[in-house]
């Protein structure tokens, strides 16, 4: 696989300031070669300027200051551009909030050396979560249900966040197109990886609730991503009728 010179590691981030300084210093013990892209949303607590003094004491470390509030989908977008154009060869997506394990980075690159993207998965062997109530856990396991029926896709956790793409990968998915915003954004993007004939592997991962501030998810987000994933899997089927 690429060299783990090449591996950048995004953060977005609105209203992270408790959790930030904790996750950056974990990722880079964890991989020391790595580096970390923080993108945030005009955080107002200040997370934005704790981002810029982090990125002043570690030349891995970089800031992209976005001036809205404007979903996890768009911030993203806007890191993939700032890492290609860097010439980064590995892209990873990880929350601030801690939920994804830094700890854990290691076996995702390392399933890399046979796939184009790889998803740490929580609802395969080996998968869990720790400190979520039921209705989440039930919540998360129907969404990714419905994904798979309505998409006719062979992921577990096509919900999932923590992951790392090749850069070849995001340059052939077509992200121009990506109009995602919310939670969506995943299923959106490993739905056009696979539809790209790519190679796409989930493989378990440890999710820990935040200790720290609220989640982001919210009603909204749900019904985006139910009507969305509907929307796609109709196309689908009507796209295979034509054919």
């Amino acid at each position: 696989m690429s060299s783990l010179e090449s591996v950048i590691v995004i953060i977005p981030t609105y209203n992270e300031r408790e959790n930030l300084p904790p996750i950056v210093s974990r990722v880079r013990a964890a991989v020391p070669a790595a580096h970390v892209l923080v993108v945030d949303d005009g955080s107002p607590d200040g997370t934005g300027e704790l981002a810029d003094g982090l990125a002043r004491a570690d030349d891995r470390v970089h800031v992209l200051h976005r001036t809205a509030k404007d979903g996890l989908g768009a911030a993203y977008l806007a890191g993939f551009a700032w890492a290609l154009e860097r010439g980064h060869d590995v892209v990873v997506e990880m929350d601030a909030d801690g939920s994804h394990q830094p700890e854990q980075l290691p076996s995702l690159l390392a399933a890399l050396a046979d796939a184009d993207l790889v998803i740490g998965a929580r609802w395969i062997p080996g998968g869990r979560v720790e400190n979520w109530p039921r209705r989440r856990e039930v919540l998360s396991r129907g969404a990714n249900v419905y994904a798979r029926l309505l998409l006719g896709i062979p992921l577990h956790d096509a919900t999932g966040g923590y992951r790392a793409f090749r850069r070849e990968t995001l340059q052939k998915i077509g992200l121009e197109g990506v109009e995602s915003r919310g939670y969506c954004f995943q299923v959106d993007l490993a739905l056009r990886t696979l539809r790209a004939g790519l190679r796409v592997r989930e493989v378990p991962i440890t999710f820990v609730e935040r200790v720290h501030g609220s989640s982001k998810m919210s009603q909204d987000v749900i019904l985006e991503s139910m009507v969305k994933i509907a929307r796609w899997g109709v196309r689908d089927r009507l796209r295979a009728l034509r054919g």
